[in-house]
């Protein structure tokens, strides 16, 4: 759910209403307002950030810290992709990985890049490894950032939004057409006709059910 004294309404029906799987996100804060009952932060983007103080902290301090989490995060994408092990031993090497992300999120360190993000590991703690619980369940949000590449294409190309209202409009379309396309269903026409409807009835009708293959 989102927490209700930040949420706005919209996101809040739909987290309490309609959402019932596993939130994957970045560590952008405005994420941490929204409560569900699971959540992946994205690996990829903490990989990336790896590189990135790698780029401009040569201490050995931070390069022996990069180095514990690096594997970590590794060891545990090496787990998610390999088949073959038993329940008991799988989960043993769940609560393996997550008992030494405890260790490294609450360790001492003198570096300074070390210590935020040990702090935010502290933090994010049971959102690190969520994809190890959930099959199918990725460890990024690639897929998410690819789902808007084509709204943010259409805000560029149309010199961006007139007005708060157009870009609340166009966020809403775009989620609309993305969710109909995911759906198996022919988005324009999905729209058109539902427009339709609303002429004739006063009324949207709801989302349809993904298509059936084959069908």
């Amino acid at each position: 759910m989102i927490d209700r004294s930040r949420g706005s309404p919209a996101l809040l029906k739909f987290f309490t209403e309609a959402f019932d799987g596993v939130l994957i996100v970045d560590f952008w804060a405005a994420y941490n307002a929204v409560l569900t009952a699971d959540k992946q932060r994205c690996l990829a983007h903490l990989l990336r950030e790896l590189e990135a103080v790698d780029q401009r902290n040569d201490s050995a301090a931070w390069h022996s810290f990069a180095k514990k989490l690096r594997r970590l995060l590794r060891d545990g994408i090496r787990l998610w992709k390999r088949e073959g092990y038993s329940p008991e031993k799988y989960a043993s090497r769940v609560r393996r990985l997550d008992a030494r992300l405890m260790e490294l999120a609450r360790g001492t360190y003198a570096d300074g890049d070390a210590r935020r993000l040990a702090k935010r590991l502290l933090r994010h703690c049971d959102e690190i490894f969520t994809f190890l619980d959930y099959p199918g369940v990725p460890f990024d949000n690639n897929l998410a950032e690819r789902m808007i590449r084509p709204a943010v294409v259409l805000r560029r190309n149309s010199q961006s939004n007139r007005s708060e209202r157009g870009a609340a409009v166009q966020s809403v379309m775009m989620s609309v057409y993305q969710t109909l396309k995911l759906r198996g269903h022919d988005p324009l026409a999905t729209i058109v006709s539902a427009l339709r409807t609303h002429v004739t009835t006063g009324q949207l009708p709801s989302l349809p059910a993904p298509a059936v293959a084959g069908g």
